[in-house]
């Protein structure tokens, strides 16, 4: 008999999901609080173990970041799945089908899990990126199963093992491994399949998906912009865009990727965010407070961009100590802003994911609203100003994932409002009710009442011009 692979070993996992979870029937509130307490446990008793993973997976990963970001946020996910799911229970009434709700037909829409849900999470956050989706699959009464990426192995293995001695694997699980893990992990046939990462793995997911009619939620980034109308206060914005670039390096999805400035304004911009840069990180390449690039691989795409861009005639500011030769190994890289780039170049086309600042100039807001567009649909947008109305139509006319206005990379933060992406920066969503509702699936229920009026009226075969002439009266605008 061959040796098991790991395609059966993951489609046995979603069987044993399977065969548990019909057998438990009805999930009850208790179980779906249970489930997200021991989670909860988990992070809060195993913090510092998790937080020493991820920072030996990045090479340097301060501990504050990684409670922040990791720990933290994903605990805010799953504490507020905790404390509210319940109010998002129970049948939702609607009207019945007329004239038969005279004689007692009732309706409402039922919400349900739909069973076992696969997540795909990705390195720049990895716990964040399973945690916090996990908590809208476990509110919604789901089970699932885990899948971390291969880039962090010494978070997914202590993580790995934490859910091991809290989960039985009927109820979550976790699968490590590389590229071609994930791969078949992806074809399984997922009652619903979360995946977090580039737009194009995306794209293979998604085929891989659709080999079984699985719903999927995508999240992909992409080139989030920043809009600085010409009513903001430019030292303001200059050390909010700095300080949500830093996070992480840059390594985030909701990552400040492009400002826009009026024209007048941009020598303003680059002083005070040189200002903020070196009052925040004086020094670079043994600053213990700077996220390394996560691996050689991402560190050489960045400077790839930067030198295209520079062979391109592209203006490029160092904010801060610059990290050259020997002392570039630490992988920690000073913040960098290449002003006007072509539009054809590499920074300006991909996310760059890392500590540069693409910064573009204009001359009526008009113009950089409808650059933004001529992009892609980005995960997040910025827009920072005192003008009601330019707020307004910058929202009118722009569509995105989500919104912070006079600040970055907050939106996300909302636990009570969907977080996710649209067109190529994802589809689907978590967080809050609409999170509960994504990973639910809403089944309509009639129920008839006492009494079937159709015979007498005369609504069953053979008809008659009675009838026929009842439906024409109701050919009504």
């Amino acid at each position: 008999m061959p040796e098991p692979t790991r395609a059966d070993a993951i489609r046995a996992l979603l069987d044993a999901q399977r065969s548990a979870f019909a057998a438990e029937g009805a999930v009850s509130a208790a179980a779906r609080r249970d489930r997200l307490q021991r989670v909860i446990d988990m992070l809060v008793e195993h913090a510092d173990a998790l937080c020493e993973a991820m920072h030996q997976d990045f090479g340097n990963r301060p501990a504050a970041f990684s409670l922040a970001n990791d720990i933290l946020g994903s605990l805010g996910s799953l504490k507020h799945a905790r404390d509210h799911f319940e109010a998002w229970l129970g049948d939702d009434p609607r009207p019945s089908v007329a004239p038969f709700d005279n004689f007692g037909a009732t309706a409402w829409v039922r919400y349900q899990p739909k069973g076992t849900v696969g997540i795909i999470g990705t390195w720049n956050a990895p716990l964040f990126t399973l945690l916090s989706p996990l908590a809208s699959v476990f509110a919604a009464g789901n089970r699932a199963v885990l899948k971390p990426s291969e880039v962090t192995p010494h978070t997914a293995e202590c993580f790995a093992g934490l859910v091991k001695s809290r989960f039985a694997p009927e109820e979550l699980a976790v699968v490590t491994g590389g590229a071609d893990v994930a791969a078949v992990f992806s074809a399984q046939p997922w009652d619903h399949l979360v995946f977090t990462g580039s737009s194009t793995i995306g794209k293979e997911v998604m085929r891989a998906a659709a080999g079984n009619l699985v719903p999927v939620t995508l999240e992909l980034g992409g080139k989030s912009p920043v809009l600085i109308g010409t009513s903001a206060d430019v030292r303001n914005a200059a050390e909010r865009i700095v300080v949500g670039k830093n996070l992480n390096s840059g390594q985030l999805c909701v990552s400040p990727d492009v400002v826009w400035v009026h024209e007048p304004q941009l020598e303003a911009f680059i002083a005070a965010a040189r200002e903020v840069q070196e009052g925040l990180y004086p020094t670079v390449a043994d600053n213990g407070d700077v996220v390394a690039i996560v691996n050689a691989r991402h560190f050489e795409r960045i400077e790839g961009y930067l030198a295209d861009a520079r062979a391109r005639g592209a203006r490029i500011e160092v904010l801060g100590e610059a990290v050259e030769g020997e002392r570039a190994a630490s992988r920690r890289m000073s913040l960098r802003v290449v002003v006007d780039p072509p539009r054809d170049s590499a920074i300006a086309r991909h996310e760059i994911f890392g500590p540069a600042l693409v910064v573009n100039t204009y001359k009526q807001v008009q113009e950089a609203v409808a650059a933004i567009n001529a992009d892609a649909r980005p995960l997040a947008l910025y827009y920072f100003g005192a003008d009601a109305a330019e707020e307004k139509w910058v929202l009118d006319h722009t569509l995105s994932g989500g919104v912070s206005i006079n600040d970055v990379t907050m939106h996300p933060a909302l636990y009570d409002a969907p977080f996710g992406g649209v067109g190529a920066s994802g589809m689907g969503h978590y967080h809050g009710r609409e999170g509960f509702l994504s990973f639910s699936h809403a089944r309509s229920v009639y129920k008839a009442g006492g009494h079937d009026p159709r015979r007498e009226w005369g609504m069953l075969p053979p008809y008659t011009e009675a009838f026929g002439a009842m439906l024409r009266a109701a050919l009504v605008p």
